[in-house]
């Protein structure tokens, strides 16, 4: 699982510049929910300069002239102050939901046009993580606390020139305790943002966790593996919970020194503001909306606490989005290739040329991104509609060409040409929509078989989807089936079994009818009676398509046109199944032993 930057202690500008890109199509929002808050602000701070007021002019004079119209201001404010408030928790609230909702499609588009080598290093659980729990976190933060930030700052402006206003000795005696504020805020900003970011990184473990013990539950219970799993999992929620301990313990702590220094702010002007009224320097009235500014003072400035603690938790969180969002794919089309035939979602399929189907792999040299060397200075060629079968090792780069043919990676040196155009000149999508792939362990979407079938044209016809599955003798178990092709396959095509499930994806592919053709280990999981049924149906769907095939039953490509040796990413034998038997070399030993190992099999029933 890929590492995070996990060292930085203080808010990124960069961040949320990225952040605010995707805030463009709700301005308007922005700005109207800022206003409510700078005037639910100053409505805030208009309440206690009518209680100084009320006191001045009705109880310290002892009458109710002019009560009426005071009353209807006050019922107005009021009014207007609750009508503010409901405006900004429905405009917040929508806004939540459609920041988020837009954010979790540019993400899932983004996941849609990162070539197969993103993948790598990504756990299932690090990138669910971003799309679910990360996403919900800034779209929430960014909804409710930014805007109670504007809402914090007017009120604070609106009741310091309040304070001044009344009595400017007082006021500055009362905010006195500011500057000592800052300081602690600064200093437990850096502490929140790290803890927040720990929380964060491990919340990911778990949702990775999560997933792998779902989807192999099969083998921890054939390996017996519940009590290892259960201490693993332990281990990291252990870590989870003493991390989160941790972040909510510096909050906890934070939190009640700013409510302090609040108190402080209001001890002094209650000790100060009394001595004036003794004296006579200010009014009893004064006093009272002093004592009352100061609670709303530190109000805000406690809620900015609580945001500053919130939007530490949402960097932590925009981070780890915005390292997916703004990940550059591996494989891109350039700009003359853009605007001559479209990209991956706007492709204009008109100015494509037909592929034919001839390939060469001219001095091809790959390396991952670790610096392994799989092939160095590769070259072969392939003749329109012949078929190439790879046979080796584990790791001896056949799964390498077959990936580099498809463009699922490209050479780090060297050309690969089809039909003599080289395909980095051509937008990925022109090989993609012509390649069919079968693959070992074929994944099926929960839907029916024939959703399952169409996916690979959704434009076919259920003649076509039938005359697919014909073809590869999936028609006739289809049709057993109680529902024949509205069967649900159910989540991953769980309710099949293997070899049904990879007829499905045969067939799937067939509807395609790619000129170019793949089969990654097609028959290395299914039982014999399927791989003789599939083995037939190879012969039909590969005729006159350029393909490929890596094969662990050697039996499945002796009708290939050439079968190639690869051994550390070289081609060490090539030749028809005759050729090669003949030579006795690397591919003679390895059917003869395979062929023995069979037929004593069978001999044991």
């Amino acid at each position: 699982m890929t590492q995070e930057n996990n060292n930085q202690d203080k808010i990124q500008i960069n961040i949320w510049k990225d952040f605010f890109k995707y805030l463009k199509p709700y301005k308007l929002e922005f700005g109207i929910l800022a206003l409510m808050m700078i005037c639910l602000g100053i409505l805030d701070s208009v309440f206690p300069l009518m209680t100084k007021y009320a006191i001045d002019n009705f109880i310290e004079k002892n009458t109710l002239a002019g009560i009426e119209k005071f009353g209807f201001v006050y019922f107005s404010a009021v009014i207007a102050l609750s009508l503010t408030v409901y405006l900004f928790i429905s405009l917040a609230g929508k806004l939540e939901t459609k920041m988020a909702y837009d954010i979790r499609r540019i993400g899932f588009e983004k996941l849609q046009l990162l070539p197969l080598s993103y993948y790598d290093d990504k756990a299932v659980g690090w990138l669910m993580a971003r799309m679910t729990s990360d996403i919900g976190r800034l779209s929430e933060t960014i909804s409710w606390s930014l805007v109670d930030l504007a809402w914090g700052f007017s009120m604070m402006t609106a009741v310091t020139i309040a304070m001044i206003k009344l009595n400017f000795k007082l006021a500055l005696i009362t905010l006195s305790v500011i500057p000592i504020l800052a300081v602690i805020s600064f200093y437990f900003q850096k502490k929140i943002l790290k803890a927040q970011r720990d929380v964060r990184k491990i919340n990911s473990k778990i949702t990775a966790a999560y997933n792998e013990d779902i989807q192999g539950a099969k083998t921890t219970k054939t390996l017996v593996r519940e009590d290892i799993n259960l201490q693993e999992f332990s281990e990291i929620t252990t870590s989870m919970r003493d991390k989160s301990i941790r972040a909510t313990v510096i909050s906890s702590v934070y939190l009640p020194i700013i409510l302090t220094l609040g108190s402080i702010g209001t001890a002094l002007a209650l000790n100060y503001g009394g001595k004036g009224v003794l004296l006579g320097a200010i009014s009893y009235g004064t006093l009272v909306a002093f004592i009352s500014y100061t609670a709303q003072f530190y109000e805000p400035v406690r809620q900015i606490a609580v945001i500053f603690a919130e939007l530490q938790a949402a960097q932590a969180s925009a981070e780890r989005v915005f390292s997916l969002l703004n990940e550059v794919p591996a494989i891109i089309d350039s700009g003359e290739v853009k605007e001559k035939y479209g990209d991956l979602l706007n492709p204009k399929r008109e100015l494509w040329p037909e592929i034919k189907g001839a390939i060469e792999f001219k001095n091809v040299s790959f390396s991952y991104k670790t610096g392994e060397t799989i092939l160095d200075n590769f070259n072969l060629k392939v003749k329109s509609g012949e078929t190439i079968a790879l046979v080796g090792e584990t790791g001896s780069g056949k799964s390498t060409i077959v990936n580099l043919f498809c463009r699922f990676y490209e050479p780090t040196s060297g050309e690969i040409l089809i039909d003599g155009i080289n395909y980095k000149d051509m937008p990925q999508n022109w090989i993609h929509e012509n390649l069919g792939y079968v693959l070992q362990a074929p994944h099926l979407f929960s839907g029916t078989i024939k959703e399952n079938i169409k996916y690979g044209n959704l434009n076919a016809t259920d003649e076509e989807i039938i005359a697919a599955s014909k073809l590869v003798d999936a028609h006739s178990f289809i049709m057993d089936t109680e529902k024949g092709y509205d069967t649900e396959v159910g989540e991953g095509g769980g309710l099949l079994s293997t070899g049904q499930k990879q007829l499905i994806s045969f067939a799937r592919a067939v509807v395609r009818n790619p000129r170019l053709f793949v089969l990654d280990e097609a028959t290395s999981s299914i039982d014999t009676e399927t791989e003789k049924i599939i083995q037939d149906a190879i012969h039909k769907v590969l005729d006159g398509r350029t393909s490929f095939v890596i094969a662990h039953r050697l039996s499945t490509i002796r009708n290939a046109d050439r079968i190639l040796v690869i051994r550390n990413g070289k081609i060490e034998e090539a030749g028809n199944h005759k050729e090669l038997i003949k030579k006795k070399g690397y591919y003679y030993n390895l059917y003869t032993n395979q062929f023995i190992e069979e037929k004593s099999m069978d001999v044991l029933g």
